[in-house]
């Protein structure tokens, strides 16, 4: 840290008295304020050549002449400036930086299937590393091989490529137009936290997981201030990134400003961890991008691939059936979401499915008498699609609210239930044999410093698994609202 500190010093950035820096060996740097510190305060600037990008570093023109850009050219300028050790601009900055960061995507591949196995990031993360090492034969080899440039082999490999990776996954920021995204010193030594506030579903007892964490020897110990906040206290720095949340520029701090400037934008207590926030993610999303979980994340989800629900319902019925199901939601211009050729569909943190899956589960669930009208007004009619689904509930004597994907419309026959149901048990078997009780134990059992790949991805797999139960308890909640509204009319 010293060094650091004596490296910030020549390169210009000053940093507040009020903010301490810390280099634990277990628990890595983090920041924390010495005194109270209020909305607006400015506490560091970061001249703009201070930070590691592809403008900046040494690379330049080797990566500008192989016309890498963005997060492939901000990886070979780490890998570059590594290379060249206390030569480097940089090199008391980077001795600061860990060889990598635990993403999943430095996870060998039989950690990824042991820890990952039925997550939402399995075959994501598998298909990632992949298309990494794509990038490196493509792009990255050819430069090592040139006998004109002359690097050095050992800094330039497949593993070091995936290290600077995750790098610059979890800790770069968008810098300005210019720079493009970088390495922000003194910026990404800061600790990461996603703003949310706790809320239990009524009636349901999460194992008393909420506000706590295991730090080792079997103990689980009250982190309120952690998961309790608010507000997490955050940063402003650089310009506006869609990657990272609530960073942007103060108004007074124009694009083509020198600088950047960390400003305070919450009161912090004296004493505290300060924190970068990253806005509105789940678990998924934070383990891949960044490494690490949030217990009980509201902003949590499962998606529901609708590969499932042709299997589903080809068991249940024919393959013939559900093709014609299919092509009829379809033509009723209703889709799933899309992400690398996967269409799915997603269960909220409440349990409550896409309101584009139970119009799904309708169709298909209709008499073949109920489909064929259906079919046939498709076909001629000048209705909405919401009109043309409504005819269809109001006949078949379903409970309807609105469809729309701003409401909390229903669609629960019993036909539509019984799905549900066998989805979400379908989705659980990807899991494998070990129940989430033997998940929730192994969770608590374990240490998010020693044990960190073990505790992130058990934290993932709980939360999505509690939202597969609530799935379950919210179809049967609604069937006896549904059954409780008959009894009124009668």
């Amino acid at each position: 840290m010293r060094a650091f500190k004596r490296w910030m010093k020549a390169n210009a950035i000053e940093c507040s008295d009020a903010l301490e820096l810390i280099d634990s060996e277990d628990e890595g740097t983090s920041v924390k304020s010495k005194c109270e510190l209020r909305e607006g305060d400015l506490v560091a600037t970061i001249p703009k050549q201070a930070c590691l990008t592809v403008k900046t570093s040494s690379a330049r023109e080797m990566i500008e002449a192989a016309g890498l850009d963005s997060y492939l050219g901000l990886s070979v300028a780490i890998m570059f400036e590594r290379s060249l050790g206390p030569l480097s601009r940089w090199a008391g900055y980077l001795q600061l930086l860990p060889d990598s960061e635990c993403l999943p995507l430095v996870w060998t591949l039989d950690e990824i299937d042991s820890f990952l196995l039925g997550t939402e990031l399995h075959r994501t993360v598998k298909e990632d590393k992949a298309l990494i090492r794509e990038d490196w034969k493509e792009y990255i080899l050819p430069l090592v091989s040139s006998l004109l440039i002359k690097l050095d082999p050992k800094f330039f490999g497949v593993e070091e490529y995936f290290a600077a990776k995750s790098l610059v996954a979890s800790r770069s920021f968008e810098i300005d137009d210019y720079h493009g995204c970088g390495m922000v010193p003194l910026a990404d030594l800061l600790n990461r936290d996603v703003h949310f506030t706790f809320a239990s579903s009524a009636g349901e007892s999460e194992d008393d997981l909420e506000n706590t964490t295991n730090c080792g020897d079997g103990e689980l110990q009250t982190e309120s201030s952690f998961f309790t906040m608010i507000d997490p206290y955050l940063f402003v720095i650089g310009k506006t990134s869609l990657d990272r949340a609530d960073f942007g520029y103060p108004q007074d701090v124009k694009e083509n400003s020198t600088v950047l400037e960390m400003i305070i934008v919450k009161d912090v207590k004296a004493g505290v961890e300060v924190f970068n926030t990253y806005g509105s993610m789940g678990n998924a999303a934070l383990l891949h991008r960044y490494g690490f979980t949030e217990i009980d994340n509201p902003y949590d989800i499962v998606n529901i691939d609708l590969d499932l629900v042709v299997q589903w319902s080809s068991a249940t019925f024919s393959g013939r059936f559900t093709r014609s199901k299919l092509s009829l939601w379809r033509r009723l211009s209703y889709a799933g979401c899309v992400s690398q050729n996967s269409e799915y569909f997603e269960i909220s943190f409440d349990g409550e499915p896409q309101i584009e899956l139970l119009i799904l589960l309708h169709i298909i669930s209709l008499t073949e008498d109920a489909y064929t009208e259906l079919n046939l007004a498709v076909s001629v009619a000048e209705n909405s699609k919401e009109s043309l689904i409504y005819n269809s509930l109001k006949k078949s004597k379903i409970s309807w609210g609105t469809v729309s994907k701003s409401s909390n419309g229903m669609l629960l026959s019993k036909g539509v239930r019984r799905a549900l149901l066998s989805l979400a048990d379908m989705r659980e078997s990807l899991y494998g044999l070990r129940s989430l009780d033997d998940d929730i134990e192994k969770l608590r059992n374990s240490c998010c410093i020693r044990e960190r790949k073990l505790y992130h991805s058990l934290t993932l797999r709980v939360s999505e698994r509690r939202i597969l139960n609530r799935l379950r308890t919210w179809s049967a909640g609604i069937a006896r609202r549904v059954a409780f509204s008959k009894k009124l009319k009668r």
